[in-house]
Formats: C-alpha cells, sequence, structure tokens
C-alpha cells in the first residue's frame, strides 16, 4: 500500500464524522435538510430585510464602488475596490461552477436554476454584512511591519466580542475560524484544484498514452513555480494578476457561453421556461419542490461562499474612507459568480439538452459535452477555463492561509515564508497523489467557517445597520 493510500485510510474514519457533524441533516417530506445551509439562508433572508433590501437598492453603487469611482489613492490600504473584487472573485469562481453546477441540474432538474439565482441574490446582503464588518475591525501591523493590513472574521469576532464584555467568547471563536480556513486552504483551495488541474490536462494530452501519465509531479513543480511567483509577493501581487486573470476567464468562458446560446438559441425561450415552471411545479409534492430549492441553495451557497467568512479577509486590505463602501462593492460578487457564471453553464446545459439523453454524464464531462453541442473544439476552451479557475484559486488560497497563521501566532516573516514553502509543496503533492478523505476532511473545517462567522454577523448586526445609515447619510444616498 502507497504512502498517500496509507494517508487517506487513516483520514477516512475522521472525514466521514466530519461531516456527519458539519453536514448534518434532517428529514423533511422524504429530503434531508442540511443545517449548516438553513443557517446560511437565514442569514441570507434576515440580512436582505434587516439591511431594508441593500442588495436590491444599492446594487448600482455597488458597481460605481468596484469600478473605482469613488477610490482615493490617499485613502488607507494596500489594493483599489476592483482588484479586491477580483481577488475574492478569484476564490469563488472555480471549478463549482463547471462541474457543481452541471451536479445541481441533474439532480435538482431546471427548477433548482431559479433557486439558485435567488440565493446569488439574497447572498449579497451576508457578503455586505461582513466585509463591512471585516474593513471596519481591520489591523495595522506592527513597527516591524508598518505597510501590512490584516482582517477577516477572525479579528472581528475576536474584538467585537472583547468590546461586548465576552473576550474568551472572541477569542476562542476567531481561533476556531481560522484553524478551519487554514485547513480549507490547504484542501480543499490548493490540493484538490491543483489534482484536478492535472486531471484535465492528462485528459487532453493523451489521457494514460500522453506524456503527463506517470509524471504527475513534473506538471505539480511547474504549477508551484507559477503559484510561488505570484504569492511571494503577498496582497499587491495577487490582487494585481487577479485583476487581469478573473476578467480573462470570465470573458472567455461567458464568451463561450453566449455563443453556444445563440446556435441553440431556439431552446433558449424552452430553457427559462422550465427553469421558472420547474421550480414550482407540485408534480413529485411538495418533497420534489423542496429537493429542488435544496439542491439550488446549496450549490449557490457554497459557490459564492457568502456567510463563510472568505471574503473579508481580501477586502480587509481595500482601501477605503468607510467600511461600508467595500461592503458595497463586495455585493458584486455574489452576483458575477452564482446569477452570471453559474446561470450560464446551467442555460448551456439545459438548452443543449445532453443531460436528458441518459448518458451518464456528470460534472465536468456534462458541462463539456453541453458545449460541445454549439462548439466541438470547447473541450480545449474548457481546459484553459479550468486552469484558469483553479489557478486564480491556488493564489488567492494561500493568502487566507497566510492570514489566519498570521492571526494565531502574530507577525513573522519566517513563518508566514515557511507557510508559502508548505503550500507549493502541498500543490505538488495534491498533483500527484490522490487524497480524497483528507481533502474532504479540510473541505468540513472550511465549511465549519459558517458556524462562528455567521454568530457573529448577528450579533453585530446592530452595529452593522448603524454603519450603513452613517454611510448613506455621509454619501447622501
Amino acid at each position: 500500500m502507497s504512502i498517500d493510500t496509507q494517508i487517506d485510510a487513516f483520514f477516512a474514519p475522521i472525514s466521514s464524522a466530519a461531516f456527519e457533524v458539519v453536514l448534518y441533516s434532517v428529514p423533511i417530506l422524504g429530503q434531508d435538510v442540511k443545517l449548516l445551509l438553513v443557517l446560511m439562508l437565514s442569514a441570507a433572508l434576515f440580512f436582505t430585510f434587516y439591511l431594508g433590501f441593500v442588495n436590491f437598492k444599492y446594487f448600482r453603487h455597488g458597481i460605481d464602488v468596484a469600478l473605482g469611482k469613488y477610490d482615493d489613492p490617499k485613502d488607507d490600504g494596500r489594493i483599489n475596490s476592483f482588484q479586491a473584487l477580483m481577488a475574492s472573485l478569484s476564490g469563488t469562481v472555480g471549478l463549482g461552477n463547471i462541474a457543481g453546477v452541471a451536479a445541481a441540474v441533474t439532480t435538482g432538474g431546471a427548477g433548482a436554476v431559479f433557486w439558485m439565482i435567488m440565493m446569488g441574490v439574497l447572498g449579497m446582503s451576508t457578503k455586505f454584512a461582513e466585509v463591512t464588518l471585516g474593513v471596519k475591525y481591520r489591523v495595522h501591523g506592527s513597527k516591524k511591519h508598518p505597510g501590512k493590513i490584516s482582517g477577516g472574521p477572525m479579528y472581528y469576532l475576536r474584538d467585537g466580542f472583547a468590546k461586548r464584555g465576552f473576550p474568551l467568547w472572541g477569542k476562542v471563536l476567531g481561533i476556531f475560524f481560522a484553524v478551519c480556513c487554514i485547513a480549507g486552504s490547504i484542501g480543499g483551495g490548493n490540493m484538490f484544484q491543483a489534482n484536478q488541474l492535472y486531471q484535465q490536462a492528462l485528459n487532453v494530452t493523451g489521457g494514460e498514452a500522453g506524456f503527463l501519465a506517470g509524471n504527475a509531479w513534473i506538471f505539480g513543480v511547474a504549477l508551484s513555480a507559477l503559484v510561488g511567483v505570484v504569492i511571494i509577493g503577498g496582497i499587491r501581487s495577487i490582487a494585481n494578476v487577479a485583476s487581469k486573470i478573473v476578467p480573462a476567464m470570465g470573458v472567455i468562458y461567458v464568451g463561450a457561453g453566449l455563443v453556444v446560446l445563440l446556435m441553440n438559441y431556439q431552446a433558449v425561450p424552452g430553457a427559462f421556461s422550465s427553469i421558472i415552471s420547474e421550480a414550482f411545479t407540485l408534480k413529485a409534492g411538495l418533497g420534489g419542490l423542496l429537493g429542488g430549492l435544496l439542491v439550488g441553495v446549496q450549490r449557490a451557497a457554497f459557490s459564492n461562499e457568502a456567510g463563510l467568512g472568505t471574503a473579508p479577509v481580501v477586502y480587509a486590505a481595500a482601501r477605503a474612507k468607510h467600511p461600508v463602501s467595500q461592503g458595497m462593492a463586495s455585493m458584486i460578487g455574489p452576483f458575477l459568480d452564482t446569477v452570471v457564471v453559474c446561470t450560464m453553464t446551467a442555460l448551456v446545459i439545459l438548452t443543449s439538452g445532453v443531460y436528458t439523453q441518459g448518458d451518464a454524464l456528470a460534472g465536468v464531462e456534462l458541462t463539456s459535452a453541453a458545449f460541445a453541442t454549439g462548439l466541438s473544439w470547447f473541450p480545449y476552451v474548457l481546459t484553459l477555463a479550468v486552469f484558469l479557475f483553479a489557478y486564480s484559486t491556488l493564489i488567492t488560497f494561500s493568502y487566507y492561509g497566510v492570514k489566519c497563521l498570521t492571526f494565531i501566532f502574530g507577525e513573522n516573516d519566517r513563518l508566514e515564508t515557511g507557510f508559502k514553502i508548505f503550500y507549493l509543496l502541498c500543490t505538488i503533492v495534491g498533483c500527484a497523489a490522490q487524497f480524497s478523505s483528507m481533502i474532504d476532511f479540510t473541505d468540513a473545517m472550511f465549511l465549519s467557517m459558517a458556524f462562528p462567522n455567521i454568530i457573529g454577523l448577528y450579533v453585530f448586526a446592530p452595529e452593522i445597520k448603524a454603519e450603513l445609515g452613517d454611510y448613506l447619510k455621509k454619501m447622501k444616498l
């Protein structure tokens, strides 16, 4: 038995137990309803109503902020609003937008797409709330590191609860969040992405007969080198690269999708009709309706990460006169991630009709087959998209890991450099070995970040609302 197989076997029971706890579900109308999903959906609904439909009223203002209309180079921060948005998106727009949406359509039907869009829109409010707190409670580096800025749920949990007389609770929740984020950044944010990228590259270079077969470590070394040249420069370097990669991959992917939709234009009205009608159909009873709703909500929630607390870590470094300005800009993230990219994937699949043909296709293969109905050469475009998606995720999650490590152990250049080296080694190992159980375990820890983060959001809700009121008054909105 190989070393990676032994490690995977060790983590298998731990991973299974972790997922049972994190994704604990209760049966309702014949459907297993995950409590984590209920927590994320309820938070999205609560903040949408509590903040006066901020996601609808100030959507256009959020676009203006994100595009730099209010940017001032003199403001406190290290990156501009657009770079912050792109860096945040680079961590959320990933393989889930390709494979995850395909899974949602095959298991939840066309109706799941409607609920996916709804959750994407509602998640904008949660994203606004957490990013506003992330910028408000950000901290500056020590005298030795004056230019560094750190922030995220770990900081507003620690300092927010301390301000309310519960410092121990704040420290415990903050450290729990940080530990889970570090694990998630190494597993799902690094090793899983690297492995999927290698598999896709292997498929388009001849499979087991190609030159990459048996040479995963060579691919891993090359990939880690590409990641290393970016992450060594910190948030500015990551943001600069993300601000170029994310728009490029968005144009490539959405552009290809539009071409396919134009070629299948006769099926587009029917696709929209089925999305709406199947979202509310009772043909399979209330349980069937609930099933489609749950699948769509889960895809959106896990895709745009609204409520998980990743975005505040990046936005804490953005230049801002007022915390709410970046909260406004951050709302555009879930819209682009879920309402645009995920919906484009779903429409291409629905208009192609591939998923109804009983070919037993799923995930990336289903999406690739759907695009190929209009563009026979799309598998190569998909490979490029997968590379850009995975690469951007790799560089952003390294930053999440570094900042959470800094929160626990303090500013330490050697520690940060050591983590980055370890992170790059994990990229190589992720390509060359199969650690599905270990990655499942780290994914469970990553999703666990929602628990302390959303608890904090509820407790600090009046503070968020007060900040919003102050901002609207100052901006005369």
